[in-house]
């Protein structure tokens, strides 16, 4: 699992007007839960950009002058129309305890359905899995290569040694979706009979 450390600010003033004034500085509000003990505290805008902006999931190393957290991400709001970052929700990760976290889903192979016309459609581009923190690959890596016309991966068709996945096991992964092509391959196969 990939880390990532961001220098972190305890905050002493709270409430809209505190939270306006750290973002005019180009600072972000952020709380850090978990543990029975909650942080507030602001992050430099542009060091998060490595952590939001990326399809990757990070362990994030939060350091407190010294005091290192290590957390992962669990909300991020942003502007309506600036998309600007107004806020990030951690949750505390704690060595031996299982922890919740989406992660990037890789699709490998070359599909049976796409060679004669299919075309393949990743659905959900990341998962969420829970784990203990040193059994977390960087990515669910899906093999496609058994797949045929109109036939998909759901959630419950996958299995990863230590992981357990907490979306629903009816989500759709990914599918080989009827084109055209296929459509006249399967025509003429079934013409050649």
């Amino acid at each position: 699992m990939k880390h990532l450390t961001l220098k972190a600010e305890l905050r002493s003033e709270f409430g809209k007007k505190a939270a306006k004034a750290a973002r005019r500085e180009g600072m972000v509000p952020c709380n850090l839960y978990g543990a029975g003990e909650n942080v507030t505290f602001v992050v430099d805008e542009k060091e998060l950009r490595a952590l939001i902006y990326t399809p990757s999931s990070f362990i994030v190393e939060l350091d407190f002058n010294g005091k290192i957290e290590k957390a992962v991400v669990r909300e991020t709001q942003f502007h309506p129309i600036r998309e600007q970052v107004l806020h990030v929700d951690f949750y505390r990760v704690i060595d031996g305890q299982p922890v919740a976290i989406a992660l990037p889903v890789r699709l490998t192979g070359n599909a049976e359905g796409v060679k004669i016309g299919g075309k393949l459609a990743l659905s959900a581009r990341k998962l969420v899995v829970r784990g203990l923190m040193e059994n977390l690959p960087d990515e669910l890596v899906v093999d496609v290569t058994p797949l045929k016309v109109g036939q998909t991966i759901f959630v419950g068709d996958l299995a990863f040694e230590g992981l357990q996945f907490l979306s629903p096991a009816t989500q759709a992964v990914c599918a080989v979706r009827v084109t055209r092509a296929s459509r006249g391959a399967a025509a003429e196969a079934q013409g050649k009979r």
